[in-house]
């Protein structure tokens, strides 16, 4: 469903406004990319619904047509960074298949695998799985998008289980649980991450498999 509710009365795409006080002159050249970035942090911040393409527009210093002129609607600023973070995360599923583990690779092993993936994904695409984790559910995009993360979720869940089948996990743990408690793991890394710290995106994903797969004491 295209969302028309900011939509302005069409104008030269490089049209100019006087800019509000305080607002910020937008830059010549903004592409798409800049624009579904700067879309991205706006939706995370204040949710998709109460973000408008005037707020938008503001942030940017741009006019409403001009944002048009390269995006077809605001559903359509959603749906760019939900497909980023949901085509990230499942591909992140492939780590644990063949080829790219072996063709006898144990449960244990493919889910390992899936957890590293995982994580990198998160940290590669982190403003859009940010954006991800953070909806709300409150239009037919956001719930189509929770739809595609929870069939995500069923398939790590049933690797863990066949861990379980084979006995590889340890006694009294619930796959189910411990799928939920492992992925709170992963996704609070949206929380603290930031691109050019102490840690790079390899040494986090050591440290959630280290920490997922053979806990925090020494052996």
């Amino acid at each position: 469903m295209t969302d028309t509710t900011d939509r302005a009365a069409p104008e030269p795409a490089t049209a100019s406004r006087t800019p509000r006080a305080g607002a910020r002159r937008g830059r010549p050249g903004y592409d798409q990319d800049e624009i579904v970035r700067v879309a991205t942090d706006l939706f995370t911040r204040h949710g998709y619904e109460a973000t408008s393409i005037g707020m938008l527009a503001s942030e940017l210093g741009l006019t409403k047509s001009a944002i048009y002129h390269h995006v077809a609607s605001k559903e359509a600023l959603l749906r760019i960074p939900l497909d980023r973070a949901l085509h990230a995360l499942e591909q992140s599923l492939e780590a644990g298949r063949p080829p790219h583990v072996p063709d006898n690779a144990t449960a244990g092993q493919r889910v390992e695998a899936v957890v590293r993936a995982t994580a990198l994904a998160l940290i590669e695409e982190l403003p859009s799985v940010t954006l991800l984790l953070r909806l709300r559910g409150n239009t037919p995009l956001e719930r189509e998008a929770m739809e595609r993360r929870r069939a995500f979720d069923r398939e790590v869940t049933a690797l863990v289980e066949a861990c379980a089948a084979d006995g590889e996990l340890a006694d009294g743990i619930n796959p189910r649980i411990a799928t939920r408690l492992l992925f709170g793991m992963i996704n609070s890394i949206t929380e603290w991450y930031r691109p050019g710290g102490p840690l790079d995106a390899d040494a986090v994903a050591d440290l959630v498999v280290s920490m997922a797969m053979h806990g925090l004491r020494r052996r």
